[in-house]
């Protein structure tokens, strides 16, 4: 599972405050939390509109990669402002997202053909969320095209099949486990992300929902997830979850990531 720490994003008021404030610790601090927790990538997104966007991004990169190797999913539904920040990166990460709307995947995806960056792909087209399965694995198929296109390997792409808030939905997440199988059986090296917490707006006890979707998405083949890695209950899981599915041999993931104190009863 590729964990993709969510918790530098200035959608979150604390983060906002920081960005606008310019508090270097407080970034600093989120960033070393979630690599230390076990993420794979940071997620990094300023939320802030207009032309202070790129002067936004270009400090919380730099205030990611004081403190961390790790590469950055550089997240904004700007391509202008992805294209013009991802420069500022040390080392190749993920571009977060393109999607059928609009040309935002004809500006993203001839830039990055020749990297090694990777990137999210929405199931979203011309008209938005598509409400079946169906219509989101027509998107599937126009973006595996423009992939094919500008020669970028479906290893590189995280599709993303657009979770939606549960308590809006009219089949729970059975749109969401089909596509995610249907496209994991078409290409088994591609990887599928999902913003994990999406499922729970607007519901109480909002960690259950969150679990409980993560094993029937990684049931499903989920191998991807935008998430907090400091939730010790959430890592634990999907290592229990990757141990149970066999994707684990004889548990050495499991036990390795316990033995760290990535899961379990926090250490003193």
């Amino acid at each position: 599972m590729i964990i993709i720490g969510e918790k530098i994003n200035g959608s979150i008021p604390v983060v906002a405050e920081a960005i606008a404030k310019r508090d270097e610790a407080f970034i600093k601090a989120r960033a070393k939390q979630q690599a230390e927790a076990g993420a794979n990538y940071i997620d990094c997104c300023a939320s802030v509109s207009g032309p202070g966007e790129v002067d936004a991004l270009k400090w919380l990169i730099d205030c990611i990669q004081d403190v961390t190797d790790l590469p950055i999913c550089l997240d904004s539904p700007s391509p202008e402002a992805l294209l013009a920040a991802y420069p500022f990166c040390k080392r190749p990460g993920i571009i977060n997202s393109v999607s059928m709307e609009g040309d935002k995947i004809d500006q993203i995806f001839p830039a990055i053909a020749d990297s090694k960056w990777q990137v999210v792909c929405l199931l979203s087209g011309k008209e938005g969320i598509p409400k079946t399965a169906a219509d989101r694995l027509k998107v599937f198929d126009q973006i595996m095209a423009k992939a094919k296109e500008y020669g970028i390997r479906p290893e590189r792409l995280h599709i993303d099949p657009l979770v939606e808030m549960l308590c809006t939905s009219e089949n729970g997440i059975e749109t969401n486990t089909t596509v995610i199988r249907t496209i994991r059986e078409q290409y088994p090296q591609i990887h599928i992300t999902a913003a994990v917490s999406n499922i729970s707006f607007n519901l109480p006890a909002r960690k259950y929902l969150n679990l409980g979707f993560v094993v029937l998405a990684m049931n499903a083949g989920l191998d991807s997830g935008i998430l907090d890695p400091t939730n010790r209950d959430m890592m634990g899981l999907i290592y229990a979850a990757e141990a149970l599915l066999g994707e684990d041999d004889y548990c050495m993931e499991y036990i390795g990531a316990y033995r760290e104190g990535l899961f379990g009863t926090a250490k003193a």
